[in-house]
């Protein structure tokens, strides 16, 4: 179950970066690991590796998958301004990356986040604008989170999947999951455009000149 959020977040880095950093954004290793101090968090150095190159991580919270897709979509648009911030040399946090500067807020409210302000944490605080829940929309990041929880198991260790106001992950034991579409969704990540396919295929929308990404 981690693996299908695992591509949705993959999926939804693509757009953002599409979308509001014109591409610009290089490479993230994207986990979910538990964090309950946290929504999310990106990592200062480049802790992964392989044989071309070196990579930022970004961890969302294992804890909070169950909030709302916007809410998760707006956390990972937050950690991609990070990242934004790092690669322009841009010092957007400080006492050891806690403090949120006014740096940090201007790169945030560009991209459609909603920043405010809490002593501890300066202009840190997430929300996601209306414009940005029609980003979510148009690229039908929605539906993909509805479809990956479908059939979903609490494994936040609630009896009920209930995490008080955090949200935990809400399960379906004793239910039956809905079957499973034997079609394929694929979605053009610039314009939106769909089509359906019965067996995995690479396919490009030749509007964008783009490969269009299957809906998990």
């Amino acid at each position: 179950m981690l693996s299908e959020h695992n591509k949705f977040l993959e999926q939804a880095y693509l757009v953002l970066n599409r979308v509001y950093f014109e591409d610009s954004l290089p490479e993230a290793v994207i986990t979910i690991q538990s964090s309950q101090r946290a929504y999310g968090h990106i990592t200062v150095g480049k802790v992964w590796q392989d044989s071309w190159d070196s990579y930022h991580e970004i961890n969302i919270s294992a804890e909070y998958l169950n909030r709302p897709v916007e809410n998760i979509i707006a956390t990972l648009l937050h950690e991609c301004c990070h990242l934004y911030a790092m690669e322009n040399n841009i010092k957007d946090t400080s006492n050891n990356y806690r403090y949120h500067n006014k740096k940090f807020k201007e790169i945030a409210e560009k991209r459609d986040l909603k920043i405010s302000y809490h002593e501890s944490i300066g202009w840190s605080v997430t929300e996601p604008t209306e414009k940005l829940i029609e980003t979510i929309k148009q690229y039908h990041l929605d539906s993909q989170i509805e479809y990956v929880r479908m059939g979903a198991y609490d494994w936040t260790g609630g009896e009920n999947g209930s995490d008080g106001d955090n949200g935990g992950l809400t399960g379906t034991k004793g239910k039956k999951p809905k079957k499973k579409s034997s079609t394929r969704k694929y979605i053009c990540p610039k314009c939106g455009n769909s089509v359906r396919a019965t067996k995995d295929v690479n396919i490009a929308c030749l509007d964008c000149d783009m490969q269009m990404m299957k809906e998990e």
